[in-house]
């Protein structure tokens, strides 16, 4: 059995990671600490499991094996450096950490002390991400050109988000940072190639703090292009993805949940849209996670992918500071 500490429940999804964690028949959530005492001790108590006013008692607990984190964005480099020094294998909300300078502290820390990191980026497990990578491993749109992915909500104007999710201190960002990590990541996917500029325009409709309208676009050395868009202003804008090429175009998500291609390489695809089956999901991030863990292997993909989301998320926020595209040659790591 896998016995978990609980890093906050700061995160609107800390408690989605807790029921994966009270499902799994290998885990257990033991121990609750959070930077807000009030809050981890009603968690704690709700679990009837023990809740710790100091994260360093928690982690000091030889009885805990792991952690989930699930504290705000700017403390993810302390609590996961701390972890990690305790020997606690990590899983974590995204972002990984908002600069890639802090992502290579924590990685640095994870492999120096032996310890299994998994970052949750869902969306690289469901069945419609499985099929798209197929096709394009497959070549079937030739080169690809352009990728669009967009995931939006009204959030912000229904009032549902926490109001400290507006925070720009805790959060350091809005709707990219949160919600658009999961296009981002998709779009670097399909793209299939290096990226080397962002730019990005955020929109503040609500007068939060943070964007809560967000486009940023992804430039690669072959003219292939992504478009990233997030927002927490719509009510009915749906989950969406859009990738083109020199032989052929996939549409999923306008806005049925259906897989649609039409392409001129294959005879079948070639004078009309035709939908494709979508198979189930693969096992989530949490459940590879304690996999890695119980068969000593290495989350390699899923870490970097989550090292390529917080690139492109520190060189859009940048963008959107500076009203220029950033290089990512140009990040500090």
């Amino acid at each position: 059995m896998i016995r978990i500490g609980k890093i906050s429940y700061w995160h609107v999804h800390a408690w989605d990671y807790t029921k994966q964690a009270q499902a799994h028949p290998d885990a257990e959530i033991v121990a609750v600490w959070d930077e807000n005492p009030e809050r981890g001790k009603e968690a704690a108590d709700q679990q009837g499991v023990a809740f710790y006013a100091s994260l360093d008692e928690m982690l000091a607990q030889d009885d805990i094996d792991a952690v989930i984190v699930d504290a705000p964005t700017r403390m993810h480099r302390d609590v996961m450096l701390k972890a990690a020094a305790a020997g606690k294998h990590i899983f974590t909300e995204k972002v990984l950490a908002p600069t890639l300078h802090e992502v290579n502290e924590i990685l640095d820390a994870v492999d120096r002390n032996k310890v299994k990191l998994t970052v949750s980026l869902p969306r690289l497990n469901d069945g419609y991400t499985l099929a798209i990578r197929d096709i394009l491993d497959q070549e079937l749109l030739g080169q690809v050109t352009q990728v669009r992915v967009r995931l939006s909500h009204n959030g912000a104007t229904a009032g549902w988000l926490p109001d400290h999710f507006y925070k720009l201190e805790d959060c350091l960002g809005g709707a990219l940072i949160d919600l658009g990590c999961h296009p981002m990541y998709l779009t670097r996917l399909f793209l299939q190639q290096d990226v080397e500029e962002v730019k990005a325009e955020f929109g503040y409709v609500t007068g939060k703090e943070v964007e809560d309208n967000a486009v940023a676009t992804l430039s690669t050395l072959s003219g292939a292009i992504g478009i990233v868009e997030a927002g927490f202003v719509n009510n009915f804008s749906p989950f969406s993805v859009e990738i083109h090429g020199t032989e052929g175009s996939i549409l999923y998500g306008t806005p049925e949940e259906k897989l649609l291609i039409r392409t001129s390489r294959k005879g079948e695809y070639k004078d009309a849209w035709v939908e494709l089956p979508v198979p189930g999901p693969r096992e989530s991030a949490f459940e590879q996670w304690i996999s890695h863990i119980q068969q000593d292997t290495t989350a390699d993909e899923n870490v970097a992918y989550a090292v390529e989301l917080t690139k492109l998320m520190e060189a859009a926020n940048q963008s959107a500071r500076e009203h220029r595209g950033i290089r990512l040659s140009e990040l500090q790591g």
